[in-house]
Formats: structure tokens, sequence, C-alpha cells
């Protein structure tokens, strides 16, 4: 089996958005790979946080990944900042790495933007760390969307680099899996925005926590316009919210944009709302009540991180420790 590795920063329960665009994609790759699902805590400090929910929100999301499948007896689940190894092999990339490759990464253009010179060190060498991440456990494959495939040829171009400089054929090439087209989730309250939990307004997304209630009213009050649904895909362009709602629709069924006009095409939002609301009901309430459930036990899912944080360093330290003493570092 192949090894793979991916991470998910701590922001508390997902939404809709995180389930569609990722963690339904991990559970499903578990079935034929080797996989090491990761709370990357340390990558979100980068940015201004709350240190008083920090911790919280690294295991909400570990209750909330369980709950929605990932398998932490089979698997590895972990936060990062329980193995020492990630900033270790994270240094070293820091110096492997070059100025003008860190230039480059538009992500961190975008999150910057016009405050470059005020924002963290941490954001703008994020992509070494994130390198560490993948690299510390080998892994060959990473689920990963368009906003992070220039992130993983800067890993792979750090991994060449240190082969080459320390002459040794040591970190492996590592491949982005692309999974279909991504289900691009937006907010329930603006089409033009993805849905995120740093929203200020509840009624933009569906938390995996909500209950059949509250998820039924946000449904209803998302924006839409007058018109109703059209028959052929042509007639989304120009309405965002309708072409949101209908690829939820598309992403909840396994199905396409253009199959779900051909069952509403015509009819108003008034008829396709409960359509919908009554189809989340029926693939999320499992996995809302369960992660309700892990919510109560926090020293169970404080157990399961604590296992995975061990036999995730029994893999990474030994490839650290390697990668320290071709570096040239003392070993005593």
């Amino acid at each position: 089996m192949q090894r793979i590795f991916s991470g998910i920063q701590p922001t508390g329960v997902p939404h809709l958005g995180n389930y569609l665009g990722a963690v339904r994609n991990w559970v499903a790759l578990q079935a034929d790979h080797e996989c090491l699902y990761c709370v990357v805590d340390l990558h979100a400090i980068t940015a201004d946080h709350d240190p008083k929910t920090l911790a919280g929100q690294t295991r909400d999301l570990a209750a909330a990944l369980i709950a929605c499948g990932i398998d932490p007896q089979k698997h590895v689940l972990f936060h990062q900042s329980a193995v020492h190894a990630h900033v270790r092999l994270g240094w070293i990339f820091t110096c492997v790495a070059r100025m003008g490759w860190l230039n480059r990464m538009t992500q961190f253009k975008d999150k910057a933007g016009k405050d470059r010179e005020n924002v963290s060190t941490g954001l703008f060498t994020y992509p070494n760390l994130m390198a560490a991440d993948i690299l510390a456990y080998h892994a060959t494959r990473v689920p990963v969307g368009d906003d992070q495939k220039q992130h993983l040829e800067l890993a792979n171009d750090i991994a060449q680099k240190f082969n080459h400089d320390f002459e040794a054929d040591f970190f492996p090439n590592i491949e982005p899996l692309i999974l279909g087209p991504a289900a691009r989730v937006m907010s329930l309250r603006d089409g033009a925005k993805k849905m995120s939990k740093s929203d200020t307004s509840d009624q933009s997304r569906i938390n995996l926590t909500d209950d059949a209630e509250t998820i039924a009213n946000k449904i209803k009050r998302a924006k839409t316009d007058p018109e109703p649904l059209p028959s052929e895909m042509e007639g989304l362009e120009g309405r965002p919210e309708a072409r949101n709602l209908v690829g939820i629709y598309a992403a909840l069924t396994d199905t396409t944009h253009a199959d779900v006009l051909a069952q509403f095409g015509g009819m108003g939002f008034g008829a396709f709302k409960p359509a919908l609301a009554e189809l989340l009901v029926e693939k999320l309430s499992l996995i809302a009540a369960e992660t309700r459930r892990l919510l109560a036990d926090p020293g169970y899912v404080d157990g399961v991180l604590r296992d995975g944080a061990r036999r995730a360093a029994a893999i990474a330290d030994p490839i650290v420790d390697e990668a320290e003493r071709l570096v040239g570092f003392l070993k005593v």
C-alpha cells in the first residue's frame, strides 16, 4: 500500500464544505492506502488565533473526523504538535528551501495581501513545514485541491535539493492525488464566497453537528434568486447561489449538476430547497449524532490522539534521525 498523508487545520467541528471537499475522500482512501491524517495545529498559529480555544478546536475536529468514518485503529489520526519530528525536519527544510521559491507561492500572496510586511514569518515559511509534514513519513501520495498543488511542487523541489546536497537518494517524490472534481461549497449567504468557519454568520454554513431542524432552517433561508431552476447548465451562469445549491445536491448524490437539473429543472426553490434539506439530513444525521456523542467523551478523543501521535512518531522519528545524520548533526 502507498502511504498517504493529509492535514486539516483545527477550526473546530468541520462544516459541509470541509466534508464534501476533503474529509469524505479521506474516508474512501482508507480502503487501499496506509493513511496518516493530521490535525495541523502548528500551521494554525501562523495566523492570529485564540490560545484559549485551540486545544478544544483540535479535539472537536478529531471527534468529527472519527464520526465521519476515519478509522483511528487501522490508520493514524494525530495532532501535529505532538510529534516533534515535524518541527525538526521543518527547520532542515527551511535551510534547504530558497527565498525565491517561497516568494513565488501564490497562496502566501493571497493571504498576506497588502499587509505583507506585518504577517508572521511562519506564514511565509508555511510550505517548508508542509513539506516536512509529508516527507517525515516518506509519504508518496497527498490528496490535494488546486490551492495546494503549488505547495506540493515546492515539497518535491525541497526533497530533490536535499537529496542532491547531501548525496543521498533519501526522500521520495510526492504524487498529488487528484480525486476528480472537488466539491466547491460556497456560503449559503453569498455564492461568491467559500463556506467558511470564519464567517461571522452561522447561517452561512452547515456544521456537521447541526440537527435536522437547524439544517432545514438554514437551507430555507439560503440566498437564492426569484427564477426557477433551469433545465440546462447554461441557465446557471450568473446565478452563483443557485449553482451552489445545485452543486451541493450533486455532491451529496454523487451525480452532476446536469443530472440535478434534469430532475428539478423548471421547479422553483420552494420545491427544491425542502428536497435539498431532506437529503442533507439523511446524509449528515448519523455523523452529527456520533460527533456529539464523541464530544461528550473528551477523554476518549484525547486517548485516540495520544495513541495516534505515538504511532506517528514511531514512523517519523527514524526517518528524521537519518535526515539529521545526513545533514551532519552529532548523534550521541
